[in-house]
């Protein structure tokens, strides 16, 4: 378990954040630009030293101002990842994945054969860091970060130099390391699309404060979200597990709470647990059972809160028997047909709605 509470201030900002983690896991910290996300792991990592607070990591106080505790960063076991990568530029890749193994301290769990393999550098061993590309040089740094034994791994905005193309050859990469290794992890980000595929939990920050912590699928449903990733991409994320690949429509039927929901197979497989996020505005409400319609996807459900939305909406919670989604509703139609918490309602999701970019395996 990581705990976090602390204070900081520098010049005319203050930092004051507090977020438990369980650990495995990869907690993203999540919010705009600016909003304390760097400070705070560096207070993690010991860079930086809290005006108050207590850092504690598996039992083991790494800071505590109270009573004076503080552990240099050097030993704490932690590893960093930067923005940039900071690869020592007269050094072969080789050389420069021997420097982190040297530096390790705690228990070799990760070997230098099996973390090349799987950040698939063995062809980039003899290269000068400059013949990288960006996205090499991220999963150079990281490699580097891991042969250090890390007991945490931390990373800032590792892919936010990088282009679209190149973000998505690092992703799969970090998820290796989150299902493979299962080293417990904190990622700062401010793209949603990387804390959807990444994260298993979610701290939310706003102008230096944490507003809100807790699991991806009941952070995506919390109202502050929508201040920062915007409207239209507000929307519930669910787990489900494919329960069959129907051969002759081609879709994939996904169990989401007690109902069943199909999607495009996109190489999906019988039994895999996959993630999916369901965008508040594909979803349509309706107050009686759907006959006759050409969207698939009918899910009996119960509302349980409705709360003010951009302009002139409403988002409406329903829930489908364990797993909660969020529709987008005009006020008038909320009116109209009586929605209120208790109600029993069908959700209709179109099923090309649910496109590859919001489906992901887990």
């Amino acid at each position: 378990m990581l705990r976090v509470r602390v204070a900081k201030r520098r010049g005319a900002f203050a930092l004051a954040a507090e977020f438990e983690m369980p650990t495995p896991g990869v907690a993203a910290l999540f919010g705009r630009s600016g909003c304390g996300k760097s400070t705070l792991i560096d207070l993690i990592a010991g860079l930086l030293d809290p005006d108050e607070g207590r850092i504690e990591l598996d039992g083991e106080v790494l800071v505590d101002t109270d009573r004076r505790t503080r552990i240099p960063a050097e030993r704490r076991g932690i590893g960093y990842v930067f923005q940039d990568a900071r690869l020592f530029p007269h050094l072969k890749v080789a050389a420069n994945l021997r420097y982190g193994a040297r530096r390790a301290r705690g228990p070799h769990f990760a070997v230098f054969g099996e973390v090349v393999e799987l950040l698939a550098l063995g062809p980039l061993l003899g290269r000068r860091t400059h013949q990288l590309s960006g996205g090499e040089k991220q999963r150079v740094a990281i490699a580097r970060a891991l042969l250090g034994q890390p007991r945490l791994l931390l990373l800032d905005e590792p892919l936010a130099s990088l282009d679209a193309a190149r973000r998505d050859e690092v992703l799969p990469y970090l998820e290796r390391l989150r299902d493979q290794l299962e080293i417990p992890m904190v990622y700062v980000s401010h793209q949603f699309e990387e804390v959807l595929r990444l994260a298993t939990h979610v701290v939310l920050i706003d102008a230096g404060r944490t507003i809100a912590a807790g699991a991806i699928g009941p952070m995506s449903l919390r109202p502050e979200l929508r201040d920062i990733v915007g409207a239209e991409a507000v929307g519930a994320v669910v787990d489900g597990e494919i329960l069959r690949i129907e051969a002759d429509s081609g879709l994939a039927v996904l169990r989401v709470g007690t109902g069943e929901m199909r999607i495009g197979a996109d190489s999906a497989v019988a039994r895999q647990r996959v993630r999916v996020q369901i965008l508040a505005r594909d979803v349509i409400v309706a107050t009686a059972e759907p006959k006759a319609l050409s969207v698939r996807n009918a899910l009996a459900g119960r509302i349980t809160r409705i709360a003010e939305d951009a302009g002139d909406s409403r988002l409406v919670t329903i829930d489908l028997g364990g797993a909660e989604i969020l529709a987008r509703v005009t006020v008038s139609a909320a009116r109209e047909l009586a929605l209120a918490p208790g109600r029993d309602v069908w959700a209709l999701v179109k099923t090309v709605s649910i496109s590859a970019q919001r489906l992901r395996r887990l």
